[in-house]
């Protein structure tokens, strides 16, 4: 169908992309079809196993988490969890669940009960240990459980009974609840896991999902489409919704002409140049909100000569980050200095970013004995995000500035899911990546990003920087709950990042999305999801 599609923008057929759109839109009379030109494969459709947001985004119509992020916003609510309480030391947690929730069916799987506690201790067992039955079975590893450091944090999951969970922790953790809410925290069914088992197909609880959420997987063709179906039994209530389709659609300006013919109805990502068309365009609503992210160059500082701090400061300084935003962000994005955006709490805006000085990053290389320069290799994002919206684009401005100083790269990229699976392995020696807050809390960019535990092979910290004063301060941050405290330890670990330049940080952007007129409902989110319940068409 894609491909059908792809052939009439090329040939310039009208009628083949009429008939493109009219069969990815087919629904039974009176059905709703609401399509979502989404930016890219997702690595997987269980949240539980992917670490970038495109993945999180088509997992997220399918489940719930005990807690959950209030739409549009960072405040943590009440998900399938609908009270808590938490021990006055911060150890122990106890959740009292929702009744009247049913999970999802399929070909395989009829449930025949209510979610409840098993449930819970099944989804979050399989992460933590590894001996579990189902911690092994799709090849993954549960990287941002352990990015997260939860391994170590956790000390017991019990049922208490069928509607309570006790979770003891082994230290306070300040953002464990809303750690809780990230969609790697997903409820899924340990009746469907047994009934796998016995099978002797586990590996289908990650590629046949079921959950509790508002819509039920339908099928996924990669580069095509994913697609979903109004649960009937949702207990939040059946959406208007009947279909829901995620249309893959790498390219920008190939989202923005299918938006604007009716094929999709929500996109994601507009390009910079495409906004203003979008604003003035009576079909189609266009939104926007200061993003919650940082688009960076990370550099591996275990790979010589990036091992060298002056080498790193060379291109920290060597590159033109104020040329690059207005050239590729077109007034949608801010340079960036720090690795939080300037929105968070505790970001240092006290520190002074690199200056852009050629001459000075001559001087370094020369002090690290690089003075006739080397060769490197830079990777570029093959998809547009709302913190990078053309990499190559940014890459080939980097190599240009870069080569003034004797620094010559060599641009590479990859398919989106082999991309980001090479850069956790450590195999770029530079590379263009960014990131999303997940839950409103800097532990999720610093820790994550540049902590220790994340500097591992599948780990999100790509620089594989691993200080131990900087890894001190954002560890201590986590066991401390008083906010003021956090803060001056968040802003202390900050001036350490700038002075070790494990990244060049680029830029912060705003993010945009579009939808049709007729789209009611659908709300932009500063976590960089795209929630689909509630969501609606107009006649």
């Amino acid at each position: 169908m894609f491909r059908l599609w792809i052939e009439a923008r090329v040939a310039g057929s009208t009628l083949l992309r009429g008939l493109a759109a009219v069969l990815l839109l087919a629904a039974p009379a009176g059905a709703k079809t609401l399509v979502f030109c989404s930016e890219g494969n997702p690595e997987a459709l269980n949240p539980q196993i992917v670490t970038t947001t495109t993945g999180m985004n088509a997992g997220r119509p399918m489940f719930n988490n005990l807690v959950e992020f209030r739409k549009g916003s960072t405040t943590i609510e009440p998900g399938l969890a609908e009270s808590w309480t938490i021990s006055p030391d911060g150890r122990e947690y106890v959740f009292r669940l929702r009744t009247g929730v049913r999970f999802h069916g399929n070909a395989l799987f009829r449930p025949t009960r209510e979610m409840n506690a098993d449930d819970v201790v099944f989804s979050l067992m399989r992460q933590w240990k590894e001996d579990h039955p189902f911690h092994k079975v799709s090849g993954f590893s549960f990287d941002f459980f352990r990015d997260l450091g939860m391994p170590d944090l956790l000390q017991s999951i019990d049922r208490i009974d069928d509607r309570t969970v006790r979770i003891v922790l082994t230290k306070p953790e300040a953002p464990f609840l809303a750690n809780l809410a990230m969609p790697f925290n997903v409820v899924l069914s340990a009746e469907y896991a047994d009934t796998l088992l016995a099978m002797g197909k586990p590996e289908l609880i990650d590629t046949q999902p079921i959950g509790t959420g508002p819509f039920v997987f339908d099928s996924f063709q990669k580069d095509v489409t994913v697609r979903y179906r109004a649960f009937e039994e949702y207990w939040g209530g059946r959406q208007a919704i009947d279909t829901l389709v995620f249309s893959i659609t790498p390219n920008p300006a190939v989202r923005y002409t299918k938006l604007k013919a009716g094929e999709c109805h929500v996109m994601a990502f507009p390009s910079p140049a495409d906004v203003p068309r979008i604003a003035q365009d009576p079909a189609l609503t266009l939104l926007q909100q200061e993003g919650l992210n940082v688009g960076y160059m990370a550099m591996n500082t275990t790979r010589p000569p990036f091992d060298d701090a002056r080498v790193r400061l060379a291109a920290s300084m060597a590159i033109d980050k104020a040329a690059i935003v207005a050239a590729v962000y077109q007034g949608a994005g801010k340079v960036a200095k720090n690795p939080i955006p300037p929105t968070l709490w505790s970001y240092n805006d006290a520190i002074a970013d690199h200056p852009f000085d050629r001459a000075a990053a001559l001087r370094l290389l020369a002090e690290a004995g690089k003075a006739d320069g080397f060769e490197a290799d830079l990777w570029y994002m093959p998809v547009s995000r709302a913190y990078n919206p053309n990499g190559k684009r940014i890459a080939e401005m980097i190599q240009a500035d870069l080569a003034r100083i004797g620094i010559r790269l060599r641009l590479e990229t990859r398919e989106w899911g082999e991309y980001r699976r090479e850069l956790q392995a450590g195999t770029p020696t530079l590379a263009l990546y960014g990131w999303t807050g997940d839950n409103g809390d800097p532990d999720n960019f610093l820790y994550v990003l540049l902590g220790c535990t994340a500097a591992r092979v599948g780990g999100n910290n790509i620089a594989r920087w691993c200080n131990e004063p900087f890894d001190a301060l954002v560890t201590s941050a986590k066991r401390t709950a008083d906010r003021a405290a956090r803060e001056a330890l968040y802003r202390q670990a900050q001036e350490i990042v700038h002075a070790q330049a494990p990244w060049v940080p680029i830029a912060h952007s705003v993010v945009f999305m579009a939808t049709r007129k007729e789209v009611t409902g659908f709300v932009m989110d500063p976590l960089g999801r795209h929630p689909f319940d509630g969501v609606d068409l107009k006649p």
